[in-house]
């Protein structure tokens, strides 16, 4: 007999509970109600060489019968290395049909990881990935607002060199608040090329006093350089840890290229949970859409 919603949405939160236990803070919730999840793998070793970002949403019809929508993330992953990984992930798939497959999954590109690090491969040129881990933060206990923008554009000051032209400052968009419990998230964002365009916005932004005294402003880029075919990208969680990251990856997992997106953040007194990283991704991704 076929599965049920109800047995089908079971099934996927039993595996969602079982992968967070095993892979703790390399296990990240994305978007909770969207059902997107982002696991980082790394070969076992002590300093790990080769590390993965699997990013999955999982359909509805998952795992009876829809396979999870994934993409691969890793600056050295492409052609040849790419297309072997991904015949191996459908292939799991085909061989398990109808039950949960992400911790296979997981272990076989980890399989593959080791194979890399112990073969001869060279090691990857990696500039610097961000990858972000959801800590057990305490939530907002640490609510004293900590004016710490001014360090976060002294360390954009560092990436930007000072012989460039003063590049003329992007477009604003400000998206449309969301408020519970009296804490309210806004996103803004611009398109941005460069890494000083992305510090000429966010010094834009601080000089608006309400922004500025916002409890928190997270933000996240990612610019595409097209003759490295890279991107550069970076996100920061302005005191709201993990926040930054999962801005970030929701922005791999949108495909987005040369956008900046600063989600601010005023704290209203109640505690809000995990609710507050739904937020902050929803009025990021409403103002992407837009």
């Amino acid at each position: 007999m076929a599965a049920s919603n109800t047995e089908r949405a079971q099934q996927q939160v039993d595996e969602i509970e079982a992968l967070s236990s095993i892979y703790g803070d390399d296990w990240c919730v994305v978007d909770e109600d969207e059902k997107i999840y982002c696991i980082k793998i790394s070969d076992c070793l002590d300093q790990p060489k080769w590390t993965l970002c699997l990013q999955v949403i999982l359909p509805p019809a998952y795992p009876t019968a829809e396979p999870p929508i994934y993409q691969l993330n890793a600056p050295w992953l492409r052609g040849q290395d790419y297309m072997e990984l991904a015949n191996s992930l459908e292939e799991i798939y085909a061989q398990n049909l109808g039950e949960s497959i992400l911790y296979l999954w997981v272990e076989k590109i980890r399989e593959v990881l080791i194979g890399k690090a112990q073969s001869s491969d060279p090691e990857p040129d990696i500039k610097k990935i961000t990858e972000e881990v959801d800590e057990d933060d305490g939530d907002d206990f640490l609510l004293d607002y900590q004016p710490i923008q001014e360090d976060q554009i002294k360390m954009l000051n560092y990436m930007t060199s000072e012989s460039q032209e003063d590049e003329e400052l992007p477009p604003i968009h400000h998206g449309n608040p969301i408020t519970d419990r009296r804490s309210t998230f806004q996103a803004h964002l611009a398109p941005v090329v460069t890494t000083r365009q992305v510090k000429r916005v966010l010094e834009k932004l601080y000089e608006n006093k309400k922004i500025a005294s916002a409890t928190h402003n997270i933000y996240a880029y990612r610019i595409y350089c097209e003759d490295k075919q890279t991107f550069l990208q970076d996100c920061e969680d302005d005191g709201e840890t993990a926040a930054g990251g999962r801005l970030l990856h929701l922005m791999q997992i949108l495909n987005v290229r040369n956008v900046l997106v600063v989600v601010s953040r005023w704290y209203g007194g109640i505690l809000l949970g995990p609710d507050r990283f739904k937020h902050i991704n929803n009025c990021a991704r409403n103002v992407l859409v837009e």
